[in-house]
């Protein structure tokens, strides 16, 4: 089997487009606030299409984390790198492996619930590039920190939207996921600090790496501590998952930076369409 295994080998069959996050983030559709595309609000005209997107994004970023911690068993299992994942580290990933698969069998499910299906909406296929990252510190921040701490997020509000829609199967297979994630993010943080505990370069590199990724993904203002913002930071179980205040304060200022950045792209966007 080859490792570090690059994405454009992923295996996808017909269903699955794949988009550039960038395309999605930037898309000038998303600059007209009257539109309320992010909104999971019942009250906002299409916050069904909105949760049923949403959904197919967990869909798909199941498969990648089941796929990239798959990866990490392997690509340090064998040849010159075995060594810089200690076996503890290749274990936990395994087990995760078996968390991510049930998600996706889970959120497949819910998806059909939802009345959505695959293939419906495109993938953007960033998590798994982090997941690939050489650097196995790098995996543990850009993945089980930064894009498994989104799924903190992002599963508890669905969790909340599928109680505010008295949809209990919606309400309960998603609080079942988040207590997973909870895990995976603390499996990471307990990692990364004992894998550079004499390396505080090596902690402080792999912190701003976890930082850039956080930035993307807050996509534009998808995440932040606002109405506008249609995920919320989920600050107690951040906290049970190794997060620190002052970590969890300087994600709310990234995120908001990344709604300001995005904001002024959008709508220089919407200038040159119109124009």
């Amino acid at each position: 089997m080859k490792r570090m295994l690059p994405v454009e080998e992923l295996a996808r069959d017909e269903r699955f487009q794949h988009v550039r996050v960038e395309e999605q983030v930037f898309d000038p559709r998303n600059a007209s606030p009257s539109a309320k595309v992010n909104g999971l609000d019942p009250d906002y005209i299409n916050c069904s299409e909105n949760a049923r997107g949403l959904m197919h994004g967990i869909f798909v970023g199941e498969i990648q984390a089941l796929e990239g911690a798959g990866r990490t068993c392997w690509d340090f299992d064998t040849g010159p790198g075995r060594d810089e994942a200690p076996f503890g580290l290749k274990l936990d990933m395994a087990r995760q492996c078996w968390d991510e698969a049930r998600h996706v069998e889970i959120s497949c499910k819910l998806a059909a619930h939802m009345g959505s299906g695959i293939g419906e909406f495109a993938e953007q296929t960033m998590l798994y590039e982090a997941a690939c990252n050489a650097d196995p510190v790098l995996r543990l921040t850009g993945v089980n920190r930064a894009l498994e701490g989104l799924a903190i997020d992002v599963f508890k509000t669905m969790r909340d939207f599928g109680k505010a829609c008295a949809d209990p199967v919606l309400e309960f297979c998603e609080d079942w996921m988040l207590a997973d994630e909870v895990t995976h993010v603390k499996m990471g943080s307990d990692w990364l600090r004992k894998i550079t505990v004499d390396d505080p370069d090596r902690l402080k590199n792999a912190l701003d790496f976890q930082k850039a990724v956080d930035k993307l993904f807050s996509f534009g203002g998808f995440r932040g501590e606002s109405k506008e913002n249609p995920v919320h930071l989920a600050r107690n179980f951040r906290r049970l998952a190794g997060f620190s205040d002052d970590e969890i304060t300087e994600l709310v200022d990234i995120s908001a930076e990344a709604f300001a950045e995005a904001q002024a792209q959008q709508t220089a966007a919407a200038g040159a369409v119109g124009a």
